[in-house]
Formats: structure tokens, sequence, C-alpha cells
């Protein structure tokens, strides 16, 4: 057998069995967790002739779900593929491997390892994992047990939560705009203002919001006040937000986020949780409004609760009930007078104009708009804004299964002064999202155009090539930056390879982690 380096070697390391450990901690936390499961895998397998050469390890991720653990989907795949280098597989306890809430997802992952010739070993337990009947007994127990125990912890955080929300103190994450929050002891005396991202140092400290800047006090009841004084639905308020150049902590306004502002009860000091909920690492549900969780009066309010109330009953329940179809033709009509054309970008960037998404929907295709309004059109330049259109669609969708997938990792942000939409990654770095028009080559093969924006070329970027209709992604690549102007690429194309090939969108986080971190390695090295 080959001889395994280990740094403790014994003359008698040629005739230990290579073993690989994997070793997790759910909580950042938990600071010793893994060097304590290193320590007690480490005297099991000496005591059970192993030798260590290869470790997995899942950081600060919670045992409840595969997807975002990256260090056992490696271990998995190495098996799987048999390009694993070690005969068994040694982790500390039932619990580290996952405390999936199916055991038989627990028992499928063990099986598939088991299967390749690697049994796996838990070295804490009071058992031996030799497939016995009594420890396939005492397994599955555990298993059930660790998933027992996420459920009650479950539970028992979200009653600790309740009752902090009842109590008046935030425990709802950022503050949102017009918002700052203030940490206090556990007796109400206030300590210090929470810059972005800081947490509260010790766990008997308690959050609670004040009001931030004057400028944005003013401006959240400017919007109250706007929807009040007549027709002013979320759209037009973001575009006339950005026309003042008023930023939404240091980006442009969207429909949405003024929205969301101008329906939520705590800027009238209320403090609301539960809103939404994800138990378990499940779907993200939006939760009926009996099963919120508040306290009026907890905060300073920026509006009263009248206004407050006034303005849901007047804002539209959705962005098409504020437009009838005559006031749109009345509109465009004015807009092709003035420029004596009709375009997207023209009704994208035209003052007073509804979103485009309500425009299609009271008077459908572009063909049937340009036809209402009297335009004459060019049916390339029909065809072209459709791909345009449909590539809008798909980059929001894109946006939204990342956010989605990663609600709390992944956020969409802005650079300064512009409205395309990036990813911010733990808030630490952005992504910048790149998808690629096709095209036909002379000889009817197709390529993609690879036209990054030159303000995002620094950037980690995702870049995914479309389909010819523009409505759906072939391929996922991220790439450390991506420096050329222009790029013509194709199938087999080596340039390529030297990005990452993601299967699919799930692995994006920790990718996008993973080469970050190499590049801040190499700056550090250069």
């Amino acid at each position: 057998m080959k001889k395994h380096p280990r740094s403790d070697a014994s003359p008698n390391a040629v005739d230990l069995t290579p073993a690989a450990q994997y070793v997790r901690m759910s909580d950042d936390g938990q600071q010793f967790s893994i060097r304590n499961q290193q320590t007690a895998i480490a005297e099991y397998a000496k005591s059970h002739n192993f030798v260590v050469v290869r470790t997995y390890q899942d950081f600060g991720k919670s045992g409840l779900a595969l997807k975002h653990r990256t260090g056992l989907r490696e271990l998995i795949q190495d098996v799987v593929s048999g390009q694993s280098e070690y005969k068994a597989i040694l982790v500390y306890d039932v619990s580290r491997w996952g405390r999936f809430q199916n055991d038989d997802e627990a028992a499928h992952y063990e099986f598939m390892c088991t299967s390749a010739g690697i049994p796996l070993h838990y070295c804490a337990e009071q058992f031996t994992n030799d497939s016995t009947p009594s420890s396939s007994i005492l397994k599955a127990l555990k298993r059930s047990m660790a998933a027992e125990f996420s459920r009650e912890l479950g539970e028992k955080v979200f009653r600790g939560k309740s009752r902090l929300v009842q109590l008046g103190f935030w425990v709802g994450g950022m503050p949102g705009f017009g918002y700052r929050r203030l940490m206090v002891s556990a007796d109400g005396r206030p300590k210090q203002k929470m810059k972005f991202s800081e947490r509260k140092s010790l766990t008997t400290d308690r959050v609670i919001l004040v009001r931030g800047p004057r400028s944005e006090v003013e401006c959240v009841r400017n919007m109250f006040q706007m929807v009040l004084n007549g027709r002013h639905g979320c759209t037009a308020i973001a575009r006339e937000l950005n026309r003042k150049g008023i930023k939404c902590e240091g980006r442009p306004w969207s429909h949405t986020e003024v929205h969301i502002i101008l329906t939520n009860p705590k800027y009238t000091g209320c403090n609301v949780w539960n809103r939404t909920s994800a138990k378990l690492r499940g779907k993200i549900v939006r939760n009926n409004s009996k099963r919120w969780i508040m306290k009026s009066g907890a905060f300073a309010p920026i509006v009263d609760q009248e206004t407050f109330n006034r303005v849901q009953s007047t804002l539209p329940t959705t962005a098409d009930q504020l437009w009838s179809n005559e006031e749109i033709l009345t509109r465009l009509k004015k807009l092709l007078v003035t420029k004596g054309r009709l375009s997207e970008s023209l009704i994208m960037k035209a003052r007073g104009m509804p979103a485009i998404g309500t425009i299609h929907r009271h008077l459908g295709s572009y063909q049937e708009i340009y036809k209402k309004v009297g335009f004459q059109y060019d049916p390339q330049n029909i065809f072209q804004g459709q791909q345009t259109g449909r590539s809008h669609h798909l980059r929001g969708e894109i946006v939204k299964q990342l956010t989605d997938m990663f609600p709390d990792s992944v956020k969409v942000s802005h650079l300064p002064n512009r409205n395309r939409s990036m990813l911010l990654v733990d808030d630490r770095f952005d992504v910048s999202l790149l998808l690629c028009r096709t095209k036909r080559r002379k000889g009817g093969n197709l390529h993609w155009v690879v036209e990054p924006n030159p303000a995002e070329r620094e950037y980690i970027t995702l870049l995914c090539t479309m389909t010819p209709e523009h409505n759906g992604i072939l391929n996922y690549y991220l790439f450390p930056r991506i420096d050329s102007k222009s790029h013509r690429s194709y199938e087999a194309d080596p340039w390529l390879a030297t990005g990452i090939q993601l299967k699919s969108l799930s692995q994006f986080y920790e990718a996008a982690r993973n080469l970050f971190a190499t590049r801040r390695l190499r700056q550090v090295a250069y």
C-alpha cells in the first residue's frame, strides 16, 4: 500500500488505512467545534489504524439541506466518481453528517459511499457502524433524534424571537431606509448605533430602531404624501426620486423598494416580524397578516397611523390599476410627437410613463402598441426589441432565483449612478451578471457575443449564454474578471474553459466565495 505523508507518522504508518474526515459546524459562533471534531477523529483514527489524508469541511452550514454544504457535496462527488484516494470516511457523530428532516436522505448519502466501497465511521458514537441489526436500529434512532433536535430548536427560536418582538426589540435584520439600529443593554440603556452588517457583541444585548438621517426621514414622509396628493404609484415615485438624485442606500430606487416602504407598518413605529417564514430551511412563505408578530409603539414613528392607513386604502393593489388604456396611449402619442419615433429605451426613460410591464399588460405586444399609436416601425427592430424584452425578463429571473436560493447571502446591488442589477455576496463583494446574446455565424453555427459593461469588467462575473430566442440559459460560467471589450464565443471555445462552469445556479454561492478568496490570496501574494 502506498505510504501517505503525515507529520506525526510512525515507522508503521505504511500499514495504516487512508481515510477522509468530514467536519461541520452549523453556526459561526461555534468557534471550537471544528477543532474539537478533528481532535476526536484523530484519536479514533490512531486507535483504529487510520491515517487522515483528506479533509472536507463546511463552516457555518446548517445540517438541514445538502445544497449549501459544499464540503459534503464534494466528498460525495469524489467518492461516486471513483477519484478518492482514501478507503474510509470518518465523521464525529450522526448529527455532523446531517440533521436531514427525512431520515432516508442521510441514509441515501451514506449508502452512496458504502456502495462505492468506502464505509462511514462515526467516531464519537457508542455503536460500531457495521450494518448489524443493533447498530442499524441505533443509527436510525440517532438520525431521528438529530432531526427532532432541529425541529425543537426551531420552535424554541421562534418563541424566543416572538417574545423579544412583543417586548419591542428588533429581530428582523437590517433596519431599512429611514431607520438605524441602536444597540441597548438588557435593561434598555443605549450603547451605540450599529453600522451596516455589524452584529451585537453580547447575547444579552438587544436592538431597537431609531430614526435615521433627517434627509431619509423626510424622503419617507414625502413618499407617503406623494401617494395622498394624487396619481402617484410606486413606479412614478421611484422615477421622481431617481430624477432628483436621491439614492436608496447608495443605489437607484425601484418600484419594489418604494412599495416595501409604503406598505411596511414599521414606519408607524410598529415592530413587525414573521411576515415571511422559511421553516427548517424550506421554501420562503408569505404569511397571512394574522400570523404576524406585532408590537405597536415600539419605535419612534416616521409617519402617523392615520397617514399610513390612508395610503393603504389609496395605493393601488397593482400598478395596472393605476393606469387606464386611454391614459397610456395618450402619453405614448405625446412621446411619439416629441421624439418622432418610439423605442423601448425611449419609453423607459420618459418621465411620467408607466413601467414597460404595465404597458404590455394593458396594450399587448410592441406591434400592437405601435399600431395603436400610429407609429410605422421596422420589423427587425421589433424582433430585436422582443429579444431585449426577453433578456431583461430572463435577467430578472436569474437575480430572483439567486436571492431566493441564498436569502441570507446574496442581495441585489447597484454601482453608483447605475441601474443595472449586480449581486452582493455576503455583504463583501459584488458579482456582475452578463447575459450573452446569440448570433449565427456565416456557416450557420451559433456564437455568443460577450460584451461586458465597461464599469463591471473588474468584478467577478457570472456569464450566461442564452438560447437563440433569448428565453432560456444554456450554460453558466463564473469568471474572476473579463478584461476584453468584446469576444465572440462558441461551443468548445477554449476561452470558456478559463472560467468555472456551473452545472446549476445552486453552485453559484460557494463558487463565487472560493473565487473571491482566490483573488484575494493572489492580490496579497502579488
